[in-house]
């Protein structure tokens, strides 16, 4: 039996996070920013998770959505959540950069937890509706929507990487997942590659016969393609066009001395490349090549799965490092390393992108990388410097930055020095290039080329 809403969004998490008062907020994440004001137009539905343990509320109004909550208990927490998706999937399509742990019943967890975000969607979704799901949490429920409501329009799309054959065949049930996947008619991914890895699995996995960027599967044509997401620059250039932005950004420079700064602004994530960061960031400061009088580094580390053990040791071992820096190179009341370990609001972040004379984004893995994005869009001053990883999706669109290998600590450190070092002419050449880039592929781009590929909603 079918619901009454044309255009179905399916997310892990809601569209609103629990609010002080007992009420809503909204979600504050890219995804929310692209997608509300289609869902709102549309008067559409949108199925997620509160997230926190218990029943789920019953389904109420916000912002003109339809919000469609699906409850998680305790257990399913720990095995759908922080195990099979968080231990389990999110290293190992991070290139295994830890290792995945695999349990049995995470695994039917995950099964579980998909097939009720299913029956939740199945019952909310109009006849012919569009559904659009979402991420690495979610990748069975294309495939068992399919099953319940062949009629629907069913995208996907990945934010992560997805990865390379090799990785992907260590998987437990991974024909389960790819045939999850194909349930969706439009596979969407950060990068080409990625595209291309999910066809070449669907040939070796399910013997199936792809061509360019689309395969036959169950009577229907599933095109795998890429939409690299984007954020919404209109709202980063208010904020940093805000004179209390401005002013906080002018206040950070004088609290940190006459420096330098490199920035920072992470996820507590192993993923993330802090370690490696940090680890150049010392051997500089002990060569002479900087100094504490002359450059100073703030982290932003925000915390991030604090209940996975492997996240925890990672706090450690950074924690560990930020003291080990400070002890040798640092003098009283001047420190090389700021750690914050603590989220910040966004005009907080804007006024620290103003801030930083270089922007250190080095994850080892990363889909895209949004604060590389907001970063560039936030230099509305045409100044400024980044040092970005190779291995971000990001690196592609924003090739004027000075690109590194997160793994070779020489080639970090290389590039940090060629950040520091660029003249003011090619900082403004370099951030004009990325500006531009940024200013043309928005946030609301990639969702209506994405729907429009779909065919659906936009």
């Amino acid at each position: 039996m079918s619901g009454g809403y044309k255009f179905v969004v399916v997310a892990n998490r809601l569209a609103v996070d629990a609010a002080e008062d007992g009420g809503w907020k909204r979600s504050p994440g890219g995804l929310v920013t692209a997608v509300h004001p289609i869902v709102r137009r549309l008067g559409g539905a949108w199925v997620g998770w509160t997230g926190g343990p218990g029943e789920a509320p019953e389904p109420f109004e916000f912002d003109g959505m339809r919000l469609h909550p699906v409850g998680l208990s305790e257990d399913e927490v720990d095995r759908y959540y922080e195990g099979q998706s968080n231990a389990t999937v999110w290293p190992l399509f991070h290139d295994a950069v830890e290792q995945p742990v695999h349990h049995r019943e995470w695994r039917e967890a995950y099964e579980t937890v998909n097939r009720r975000f299913a029956d939740a969607t199945a019952a909310v979704a109009a006849e012919g509706a569009t559904v659009w799901v979402h991420d690495y949490q979610l990748m069975l429920v294309p495939g068992m929507l399919r099953e319940q409501r062949p009629d629907l329009r069913i995208g996907f799309f990945l934010h992560i990487p997805f990865p390379p054959v090799e990785l992907f065949m260590q998987l437990p049930r991974r024909a389960d997942i790819l045939r999850g996947l194909l349930g969706a008619d439009l596979v969407g991914f950060q990068r080409p590659l990625a595209a291309q890895n999910f066809l070449q699995l669907s040939r070796i996995l399910l013997g199936l016969e792809p061509k360019e960027e689309s395969v036959e599967f169950g009577g229907r044509t599933v095109v795998a393609r890429a939409f690299p997401i984007s954020i919404d620059v209109d709202e980063i250039e208010r904020e940093a066009a805000d004179p209390e932005v401005q002013a906080q950004a002018r206040h950070l420079r004088q609290e940190l001395g006459d420096r330098r700064l490199l920035l920072g602004v992470d996820r507590l994530d192993y993923t993330k490349g802090i370690e490696q960061r940090l680890k150049a960031y010392r051997e500089l400061l002990a060569e002479g090549t900087v100094s504490n009088d002359d450059v100073v580094l703030v982290q932003v580390a925000t915390p991030s799965r604090m209940r996975v053990q492997q996240y925890q040791d990672l706090r450690e071992r950074v924690e560990r490092e930020v003291g080990r820096i400070n002890g040798e190179f640092g003098e009283v009341g001047r420190a090389p390393v700021h750690y914050l370990f603590q989220s910040r609001s966004r005009a907080e972040l804007v006024a620290m992108y103003l801030a930083a004379d270089v922007m250190v984004v080095t994850p080892l893995r990363d889909g895209m990388n949004l604060v590389a994005k907001e970063y560039v869009a936030a230099r509305v001053d045409d100044d400024g410097t980044m040092v970005l990883s190779e291995f971000t999706g990001a690196a592609a669109e924003l090739d004027a930055s000075f690109l590194v290998n997160p793994h070779d600590v020489e080639d970090l450190k290389r590039g940090l020095c060629a950040a520091l070092a660029a003249t003011p002419e090619d900082r403004s050449t370099r951030m004009r290039a990325m500006r531009a880039t940024v200013k043309d592929h928005t946030v609301d781009r990639w969702a209506r080329e994405f729907l429009d590929a779909l065919g659906g909603a936009s």
